[in-house]
This record gives structure tokens, sequence and C-alpha cells, in this order.
């Protein structure tokens, strides 16, 4: 006699679940089985991994697979949802932790998602789950990252930067406080992380500068913490960079 499957649950490889508190939201390093994907739903999240720092804006959101080591920070109250995703399921995924534009389709599949709390699993919510998965896999890759170099001396020498993003080090001390000379970290520099260095800095201090907005600073005060005596002239690196001058992009993130 064949066995009725129709009230069976069906599988689904992932949950999903929203997440508002009225501070921020501070998780240390740690790593999981399951990917994850996660994003805000406004502001800003800071993300670190192993080899990467990114500031995430909520029209972005980050792919983090299995067993990868990762933190996260929202500058101000946290409003933000997660996506886990089973193992197995990941076959297909990236492989790699990445930033991930979000399409409305996206936006809208994980919350429906993110409902489903406590309920029996059907073939409907797989299809959903199945849409999750497709954009995961489809979705373009940003590059609102900042790469580390993996080189001990390069490392040292890239945190010491983003510990004081005013100062302005000449390579050449920078290189002789590294054991290096100012040539071979450059151009070794360049060849791990993908930026000449001083593109590298000035990167870093965008990502800051994106950090201080979300936290409702004024713009003359981001450009005196990031160093400039001329705020005319972090402006127009601001609007160079990201397109929009930096009260633009403020409006934007309201």
């Amino acid at each position: 006699m064949p066995i009725d499957t129709s009230n069976q649950p069906t599988p689904v490889p992932l949950h999903a679940v929203l997440i508002s508190q009225p501070q921020e939201r501070l998780t240390p390093a740690h790593s999981h089985a399951s990917g994850q994907l996660f994003g805000a739903v406004r502001g800003l999240l800071s993300i670190g991994a192993e080899t990467a720092q990114w500031v995430v804006p909520a029209s972005h959101c980050v792919w983090m697979p299995p067993h990868h080591v990762h933190s996260l920070r929202s500058h101000g109250p946290f409003a933000g949802w997660s996506v886990y995703v089973d193992e197995a399921a990941c076959v297909g995924l990236p492989a790699a932790p990445c930033v991930l534009r979000v399409s409305e389709l996206l936006r809208v599949a994980v919350a429906r998602a993110a409902s489903w709390n406590g309920q029996v699993r059907d073939e409907r919510q797989a299809r959903v789950a199945g849409v999750i998965l497709d954009e995961i896999a489809a979705a373009p890759h940003e590059a609102l990252g900042l790469p580390l170099p993996s080189d001990p001396r390069l490392l040292r020498v890239a945190r010491a930067v983003l510990d004081d993003l005013a100062g302005e080090h000449a390579v050449e001390a920078l290189a002789a406080w590294a054991g290096l000379s100012p040539r071979t970290l450059v151009r070794r520099f360049t060849a791990e992380t993908g930026f000449h260095f001083s593109a590298w800095r000035q990167r870093a201090r965008i990502l800051r500068a994106l950090e201080l907005l979300a936290a409702g600073q004024p713009v003359t005060s981001i450009a005196l913490d990031l160093g400039y005596d001329n705020v005319s002239a972090f402006i127009a690196m601001f609007k160079r960079v990201m397109g929009v001058t930096p009260g633009k992009y403020g409006e934007g993130q309201e």
C-alpha cells in the first residue's frame, strides 16, 4: 500500500529572521556550519572577515559561506535580517565571502521567509526558498570592501593606517617601520589587495566616512576627523569615488 506523503513537511534548506533592537548590534568574530546572507533594513553595517572588511549600506548585503569567520557591527540602532542556508544547499553559491546588491525580489522573498516562524514547511515555501537561493547565486557582486593583505608585515601597516586614518604617514616611514623598502611595500600591497597603497588608504577613509555619515555626524566634522584641512577637498574626493556628495549620500540613507 503506497504511503501517503501529502501531509509530510517539505524540506526547506534555509530559515530567515528579522531582528530589530534600539541599540547598536555588536557580534564578535565567529563562524557556523550554515551559510549566512545578512543585511540591514536601514543604515550601515561594518563587517569583518578573515581577508577583508566591508561597510555595507541597506541596498546591499553580505554572503558568508559556511565555516568562514566573521564579525558584525551596526552603526546606531539595528534593524536587519539574516538568512541561514543549510551547508548542503550552498553548492553553487559563492565560495568566498562577498558583498551583493539586494534586488527587490530578494528583499520580498526574505521578508516572506522570515514570516514562516514555526509553520510546517510546504511546497510553496520551498519554492520561495528556491527563489532566495537563485537570487544569491545571480546577484551582482559589489566592490564595497577593503581587502586586507596576508603578509604579516603588510597587515601590520594596514592595521596601523586603519587605526589612524587622519594621519598622513609617508610610505617611506611606514615601510621602514615594517622592515620593507618603500618600493617593496607598494608593489606587494598592490599585488595582495588589488589597490595601490594610496588608493587603499583613500578607500579606507571613504568607508569610514560612510560610517560617520550613518551616525549623523556633519560633513565638516567628518572631513576633519579624516585629516582633511580643506572640507571642499574631502567633498570632491567623496563625490569622485561615490558619485554623489556626502550630503546627498547622507540624505539617501535616511
